[in-house]
């Protein structure tokens, strides 16, 4: 429930003791923006299409309602939780203020390091859609060579991370003006994409029960091969929490920011589904292998069923949408990078944290992580699974980061200390009587999925064993690396810096 508001609301930096230091300026399409370009409905759809084709066949599209029903529950929460504390590195901060110092310091490290390596991941995808538009992008080779693909995606995300690296650098109203106007083309887009495909179909929608014959003879027969397909729609609907993570940024938060979360996926869910079905009662040849292939897939559905040039202006768009989602990831992970370092809980924390005064950005971060982004890069040149298992491992430790808000937050609301009166009594977004059993539910669907994504699946994974088990051997390896440094070093300076103290408004 909600109510009208009548003051301006500064957000909540009083409960965690920050004074303002980053230029507020995010309006309410700007917000809603932010979470739409981070999900990126033509980036997720159309570079993760293999994945639930080749797995699942045409049935593999209920796992997009299931995952939307997942995800709502969790957004939820986060909504009420945007409208309380609506901070930068939002998951990091809430997971904090719910829990405790461990538990906040944990989610951080998981989403920063997992949001890292996804937009290495993301800006991947210019491969598959530049190439196409003209051959001039391929500038390593001619695309036949053993490297000429991974080689030229190298090329073309790095100069992408530097575009987005630069773009962060000049401060968050020029961000968001870029984010807006390509979130508006996508959108438009991804809109009209829905509508020819679905004018040009050729089956009807009794096509979405078929199987193709997945998970005949095999342990659970096509449940299983249904969970490994709905791999690819648990790739795509996350990082709603953007919205709020920009809170600090955005014209009264408390209410912007959880209707921007609301829309996000919303928006996301109905677009994206019309697409995927689209496309599968559209597709020429239900049994075309490109369809279950990284390099054919949804794009050569779009182009085989556009008629004239307008296949082009459509990839142009999943470009934009590449480029605006590449955008809005690095984004976050500054923001959540600000966040922790603000509280000395990085290595060089004032460094990290140190705002420039004219653009009212923290510029550091945005070079810092565009480096290391750009250096991830370079794996996928000569191990390529090694990369995408990776890629898939950040979406799990995104996924434990979010179970790290829901989990405490479920804790706060038995003890009967959820929402707090103020929020109620403020008029901001609570879910009243449904809070606890949505909350329940957000938990139970964060640790099934997390098992899902982490079971050890040679078909997503491959070998040898430390890629099929690559989800306890990676993530252990990052946590068990980021937490030497917090009990070692970290936890004995934790705390926040004086630069940013609402105690100190020099």
């Amino acid at each position: 429930m909600t109510q009208n508001l009548t003051d301006t609301d500064s957000g909540g930096l009083e409960d965690f003791g920050y004074k303002e230091s980053l230029d507020r300026s995010i309006g309410k399409f700007a917000s809603f923006a932010a979470g739409v370009s981070y999900i990126s409905i033509l980036t997720g759809t159309f570079q993760l299409f293999y994945v639930g084709y080749g797995n699942g066949g045409p049935a593999y599209l209920w796992s997009w309602p299931m995952v939307f029903i997942g995800q709502m529950a969790v957004a939820l929460c986060f909504m009420e939780l945007a409208a309380k504390y609506p901070v930068a590195g939002s998951v990091y901060n809430w997971s904090k203020k719910l829990g405790s110092r461990i538990v906040g310091w944990s989610s951080g490290w998981l989403m920063l390091t997992a949001s890292i390596v996804t937009l290495s991941a993301v800006v991947l995808a210019l491969q598959l859609n530049l190439p196409r538009l003209w051959h001039g992008f391929q500038i390593i080779g001619d695309g036949t060579g053993p490297y000429d693909f991974a080689g030229n995606a190298i090329l073309l995300g790095t100069v992408l991370i530097a575009f987005t690296t630069v773009i962060n650098a000049f401060g968050v109203r020029l961000m968001a003006m870029i984010n807006s106007a390509g979130v508006f083309i996508e959108l438009i887009a991804a809109v009209l994409i829905a509508v020819i495909l679905l004018f040009n179909i050729k089956r009807g929608p009794s096509v979405f029960f078929d199987t193709q014959g997945h998970g005949a003879g095999l342990p659970g027969g096509y449940f299983g091969a249904f969970l490994v397909a709905s791999v690819a729609s648990l790739y795509v609907m996350y990082g709603f929490d953007t919205a709020s993570s920009l809170g600090e940024e955005t014209v009264e938060p408390r209410r912007t920011a959880p209707k921007a979360i609301l829309r996000a996926i919303l928006a996301s869910f109905v677009i994206g589904g019309a697409i995927l079905a689209g496309a599968i009662m559209a597709t020429p040849d239900l049994n075309d292998p490109a369809l279950g292939s990284p390099d054919g897939s949804l794009q050569s559905i779009v182009e085989k069923v556009m008629w004239g040039p307008l296949g082009t202006i459509f990839l142009i768009c999943i470009v934009v949408a590449v480029t605006v989602c590449s955008l809005a990831v690095h984004t976050a992970a500054i923001r959540l990078t600000f966040a922790m370092a603000r509280d000395n809980a990085l290595p060089f924390g004032e460094k990290l944290a140190k705002v420039h005064p004219k653009t009212q950005a923290p510029i550091v971060p945005a070079v810092v992580i565009g480096i290391i982004a750009a250096l991830i890069l370079v794996i996928n040149l000569g191990q390529p699974k090694v990369f995408t298992v990776l890629t898939s491992i950040a979406i799990i430790m995104i996924y434990l980061a979010y179970l790290m808000v829901t989990g405490p937050l479920l804790k706060k609301r038995l003890r009967g200390e959820w929402p707090p009166k103020d929020l109620k009594e403020g008029g901001y977004f609570t879910m009243g009587k449904w809070g606890l059993p949505v909350n329940i539910f957000a938990v139970l669907w964060g640790i099934g999925m997390a098992v899902n994504l982490a079971w050890p699946r040679v078909a997503i994974y491959g070998d040898p064993w430390y890629n099929t088990w690559g989800a306890f051997v990676y993530i252990g390896v990052i946590l068990g690396l980021g937490l030497l440094w917090y009990f070692v070093k970290g936890r004995n300076h934790i705390g926040t810096l004086a630069s940013h103290s609402a105690l100190n408004r020099d």
